[in-house]
């Protein structure tokens, strides 16, 4: 009987399989005649039965479903039905998978009250043990739903954590009524602070640098003020010393109009901003001297075009005797006074807006319009004259000297204030070279 009512859907098989239990239970019993129906509504759907029938079951099945509880009936003459035999009609309630049942018991012969009773109780009892044995099963499949359902998420989860930590990515979220915190392994190890560690806000924002740290703050601040988004790169310094950038992102939740949660995503964008910095790097300044290149000095000329920077004046200058190192001593010491001579450049003009290497070995300086033109001069052979000393490199006495055009700005374009530099280097080099020249002075 432990079996009768444990299957959702009997098929033919099924049911097939249901009569022969159906007779053992007879059988235990000593009754004619059993069988087992699923209620759909008011309507019976019989599973199956097992030995006799009796016509007035039909009858008594629908008494009892009418009535909503288990019927005894002794003997059925003794309510005026016919033929007289005895009855029990026993209703199993439904769950969320199966509908409710009625076993119906039944004997030709009808019983004493007493023996009715005991029939009864003894369907009743392995009824109770079949539910009881459905309701484990159900707990079991429910527990094994829960652990599949668990294994799933843990696996969700491992591969959400794997993938994270390829994008090098964690999520974060802030409830504003206390600032707690609560982040995901990405941002535990961003920070490189030990997993499921405690961590508060104030904490956190110690790790953050103090200009990211400000702009952070006011970027968080708008967002809960509007209940909006915000985005911020922030630099941070680990636990552990290491420098770091990161990319902030917020969505802020609120309720009526009030901000009470944030959420959202920190990622290490570090190497982002290395390879950022690097390629601006090279678009603006030349690898071998680290001075400004030919790209970033046309874009200054271009601001001084467009009334957005004013100079005082440009420098041109010519490296004399580069050539001659490169031809006897070869690239490599060739290179190295590139290097000396930026250095000295860098060195000596301190007050510059612009130091670039605009060619080979040309050399160009922008100078503020604060500065006067003797001041100017005097800068200009200065330059010939530190460039100018000799000095060691592999071994080597190395020689070199500079020619210096100088074009004070008066007005006009760029472009015209480079073909007066220009003229005047011209003149210095016509001049003898390793000197200075002036464009107004010298070479108008």
């Amino acid at each position: 009987m432990s079996s009768l009512i444990d299957n959702p859907a009997w098929g033919p098989s099924a049911r097939s399989d249901l009569r022969p239990r159906l007779q053992r239970f007879c059988d235990l019993l000593g009754i004619a005649g059993a069988r087992l129906a699923q209620l759909d509504g008011a309507r019976l759907d019989l599973l199956a039965s097992a030995g006799s029938t009796a016509s007035n079951l039909a009858q008594l099945d629908a008494a009892t479903i009418i009535a909503g509880q288990t019927t005894i009936i002794a003997d059925t003459h003794a309510l005026g039905l016919s033929p007289a035999c005895f009855y029990v009609g026993l209703l199993i309630p439904g769950t969320d998978a199966h509908r409710p049942y009625l076993l119906t018991l039944f004997d030709h012969r009808p019983r004493s009250a007493n023996m009715a009773a005991h029939l009864a109780s003894l369907a009743q009892e392995a009824v109770a043990q079949t539910m009881i044995e459905r309701q484990r099963r159900e707990i079991e499949q429910q527990k094994q739903t829960i652990a599949d359902y668990a294994a799933v998420e843990e696996h969700r989860r491992d591969l959400f954590d794997r993938a994270s930590a390829t994008a090098r990515i964690g999520i974060w979220q802030c409830n504003l009524a206390d600032e707690s915190l609560l982040w995901t392994n990405g941002v535990y190890d961003l920070f490189e602070i030990e997993r499921n560690s405690v961590v508060t806000r104030q904490s956190t924002m110690a790790l953050y640098t103090d200009t990211s740290r400000r702009q952070m703050e006011a970027a968080r601040a708008a967002a809960i003020a509007d209940c909006t988004d915000f985005s911020v790169d922030c630099e941070i310094i680990t636990v552990t010393g290491k420098r770091r950038w990161m990319r902030l992102t917020g969505a802020v939740e609120s309720r009526d109009g009030v901000a009470y949660r944030i959420f959202g995503m920190k990622q290490d964008i570090t190497e982002e901003k290395l390879m950022t910095d690097r390629t601006r790097y090279l678009a603006e300044y030349d690898v071998m001297t680290g001075l400004a290149n030919r790209s970033q000095f046309q874009t200054r000329l271009s601001l001084l075009d467009e009334g957005r920077e004013v100079f005082g004046a440009m420098l041109l200058i010519d490296l004399d005797g580069f050539k001659q190192v490169n031809d006897t001593y070869g690239h490599a010491l060739g290179d190295e006074c590139l290097k000396e001579a930026a250095q000295r450049l860098v060195e000596n003009c301190g007050d510059a807006q612009l130091v670039a290497r605009i060619g080979g070995d040309e050399f160009a300086v922008l100078l503020p319009a604060e500065m006067v033109a003797a001041d100017v001069q005097a800068l200009a052979q200065r330059i010939v004259e530190r460039i100018g000393r000799p000095f060691m490199r592999k071994g080597q006495r190395l020689t070199m000297g500079a020619s210096v055009g100088v074009a004070q700005y008066r007005g006009g374009s760029s472009e015209n204030l480079f073909r007066q530099a220009d003229i005047a280097l011209y003149a210095a080099k016509a001049a003898g070279r390793n000197t200075s020249r002036s464009y107004l002075a010298d070479a108008a």
